[in-house]
C-alpha cells in the first residue's frame, strides 16, 4: 500500500551489485565475527534510530522518529508474545546483529496478516474488451480497480542494511530469515505472502503516474502522501482515493507506461523474489504503480526447501561443507545466520560450538536449515 523502499530496495540493489553471481554460487563473507538475526529488543532502540537516520526519504516504514520507532518495538514484542490464533496486523521484526561489537546494523520484518485492521489498498490492472458490428471496431481497454484482494495475506517488509555492512550475504540473510521463520511457525500467517516494489520514477524522484492520477485526488506531492501512510494514517486514503475505475488510455503516456514497472535500482529485488516463487499479477500500488509481487508461502523456495535436522555438536574441521543458511526452532529466541555446513547424516546435522553459542543450541537441539 505504498509503502515504496518498504523491502529489499535500498539493501538488496547494493547486496548483488556487491556479490555478482547468483546466491548459489557465492562463498559467504567469513569475518572475525558473527551475523546474527534475533527478534527485536527495547534496548535496540538507540541503535534502530540511528539506522532509521540512514534511510533517507525512502524507508518510509522505518522514519526517523523515536517515539514511532519505540511503538513499532513494542509492537514486534507484542507479536512474538501473542499466543497462536488467527494471525491479525501483528509485526514480527527482526534485526543482523554483529555479535562482536552487539550493534544492530539492519532490519526487516513480516506483518502477520495485511487488511485484518486497517484497508491494504492496491490497483488490480483488468481488461474489458468493446466492440462495435456496425462499425467493425474492436477495442480492449485495461483498466484499475481499487481493491483489498490482499487481505490477510502476510507482508514482508522494513528491510534496512547499513551501508558499512552490505556484502558478504548479510542482505540476503535479512531477506530470506523470514522465510525460515514462516515455514518454522506457519499457523502465525497467512496463506499468501505480498511484497511491494517501487515503482518507476525519474532521476529527479518524480512518479509520472501520481503525477497523472494520484496528485488529482490527494493534492500533495508524492513523498508526503508517501510518507504519511508509511507512518500508519490510511484513512486519508479512503477519504480522497476514488474508487470508481480508472480507465488506463485517460493517463499520459508516461503513466501508462509505468503500470507495472519497477524502479532501476528495484529490479534485483524483484529477480531475487522471483527466484524464491514470487509473481506478478496485474496489482500495483496505487501511488506509484509499482508491481506488487505474492506467492503462496508452502510455494516460496525457502521454505518448501528448507527442512528441520538434530544437532550434533561438534569442533571436528569440516572436510567439505556447503553454504547454508540455518536457524534455531525458537519463537521468542529465535536466532538465524548464514554458515557453510556438511551435509547431513541420519537426520543429523554437526554445527561448531561457535554457531551453537550463536543460535542457542544445546546438543539434541533442533534447527532449520536450507542448503544453497
Amino acid at each position: 500500500m505504498a509503502k515504496k523502499f518498504t523491502d529489499l530496495a535500498f539493501t538488496l540493489v547494493n547486496e548483488l551489485a556487491y556479490n555478482s553471481c547468483p546466491l548459489e554460487n557465492q562463498e559467504y563473507r567469513r569475518n572475525s565475527q558473527m551475523m546474527v538475526i534475533r527478534p527485536v529488543k527495547m534496548d535496540d532502540l538507540e541503535d534502530i534510530v540511528g539506522l532509521a537516520a540512514k534511510t533517507g526519504t525512502g524507508l518510509t516504514t522505518l522514519p526517523h522518529n523515536e517515539a514511532h520507532l519505540k511503538r513499532k518495538i513494542q509492537d514486534s514484542i507484542d507479536a512474538f508474545n501473542k499466543t497462536e490464533g488467527n494471525p491479525s496486523d501483528e509485526c514480527y521484526l527482526f534485526i543482523l546483529e554483529d555479535t562482536e561489537s552487539q550493534q544492530v546494523v539492519g532490519t526487516s520484518g513480516i506483518v502477520a496478516a495485511v487488511g485484518s485492521t486497517q484497508p491494504f489498498y492496491t490497483y488490480k490492472l483488468n481488461t474489458e474488451v468493446h466492440y462495435s458490428k456496425s462499425l467493425n471496431i474492436y477495442r480492449k481497454l485495461n483498466f484499475l480497480t481499487l481493491t483489498n484482494d490482499f487481505t490477510d495475506a502476510s507482508e514482508i517488509c522494513t528491510l534496512f542494511l547499513s551501508p558499512d555492512f552490505r556484502g558478504g550475504g548479510n542482505g540476503i540473510l535479512l531477506s530470506k530469515c523470514r522465510f525460515l521463520f514462516m515455514a518454522q511457525h506457519p499457523k502465525r500467517f497467512g496463506d499468501r505472502v505480498v511484497a511491494e516494489m517501487r515503482g518507476f520514477s525519474d532521476d529527479n524522484g518524480r512518479s509520472p503516474f501520481w503525477e497523472s492520477l494520484g496528485r488529482h485526488f490527494f493534492g500533495i506531492d508524492f513523498d508526503t502522501a508517501d510518507k504519511v501512510n508509511g507512518e500508519g494514517n490510511y484513512q486519508f486514503i479512503a477519504e480522497l482515493m476514488p474508487y470508481h475505475p480508472v480507465y488506463v488510455p485517460m493517463l499520459t503516456a508516461e503513466a501508462q507506461a509505468a503500470i507495472g514497472k519497477v524502479h532501476a535500482q528495484t529490479r534485483p529485488a524483484v529477480q531475487m523474489l522471483k527466484a524464491e516463487g514470487f509473481r506478478y499479477t496485474g496489482y500495483v500500488d496505487i501511488f506509484d504503480a509499482g508491481p506488487t509481487i505474492e506467492a503462496p508461502i508452502t510455494e516460496v523456495n525457502s521454505v518448501k526447501e528448507s527442512f528441520e535436522l538434530e544437532v550434533n555438536i561438534d569442533d571436528t574441521p569440516a572436510k567439505s561443507a556447503t553454504n547454508a543458511m540455518i536457524s534455531n526452532t525458537k519463537l521468542k529466541s529465535f536466532r538465524a545466520c548464514l554458515a557453510k555446513l556438511e551435509a547431513p547424516m541420519a537426520h543429523k546435522i554437526n554445527v561448531n560450538s561457535e554457531l551453537a553459542d550463536a543460535l542457542m543450541l544445546k546438543q539434541g537441539d533442533s534447527v532449520r536449515v536450507r542448503f544453497y
